[in-house]
Parts: C-alpha cells; sequence; structure tokens
C-alpha cells in the first residue's frame, strides 16, 4: 500500500512538470497586460466627470481683494513691487507690506 502511495506521487509530481507552461511572458508583460485590463473599463467602470476649472482676476485698492462666491484665491499681486501676501479664509488675498496700492487676486472654480 505504501508502495502504491508513494509511486502514485511521484507519477503525478512528474505528470505536473510534463505539462505544458507558458514561459513566453515574464512577470512584466503578465503586469502589463494586468493594469491595461484594469484601465479598460471593460467591466464596467465608473465613467469619468468631465470639469473645467475657470479662473478670473479680482483687482482691489487697498490691501484687500476678495474673490467672488464658489471660488477660491490661487494667488495674489501687490502694488509697489510687494512679495509679502497671505491668503485669508481661502477667498481673500492680503497684502502685507507696509505702503500699498492695489491688490490682485487670481480667482477659480470648478465648473
Amino acid at each position: 500500500m505504501k508502495t502504491t502511495t508513494c509511486c502514485l506521487l511521484i507519477f503525478l509530481c512528474l505528470l505536473q512538470l510534463m505539462v505544458p507552461m507558458n514561459t513566453e511572458k515574464t512577470l512584466d508583460s503578465l503586469l502589463e497586460e494586468k493594469i491595461k485590463k484594469l484601465t479598460s473599463c471593460e467591466d464596467g467602470c465608473f465613467s469619468t466627470v468631465t470639469k473645467a476649472l475657470s479662473c478670473t482676476s479680482i483687482k482691489a485698492s487697498g490691501r484687500l481683494a476678495s474673490c467672488p462666491p464658489g471660488t477660491a484665491v490661487t494667488g495674489c499681486a501687490c502694488g509697489y513691487g510687494c512679495g509679502s501676501w497671505d491668503i485669508q479664509n481661502g477667498n481673500t488675498c492680503h497684502c502685507q507690506c507696509a505702503v500699498i496700492d492695489w491688490v490682485s487676486a487670481r480667482c477659480c472654480q470648478l465648473s
């Protein structure tokens, strides 16, 4: 009984070794195929939402320039070559130099 079981196990192991395998594909090519399959949306991916970025500049006299509701400050510029500014509450440019005649805020929103 033991001999028959051992011979059967050896036979099955040898049989597995004789089964042809696909040795042409490397790990890199298999990964590339998998990535292509996952990104091709064949399995019903969610549709992508297309949004546009729209921006406008707001110029004001003094130290503060506020963006319209629904927009956010993405950058500021100050008069007299002042490069010291900060953004307050996400929608207002504040120039920090002592002498300022104008301030500009770049305001953007996704739509």
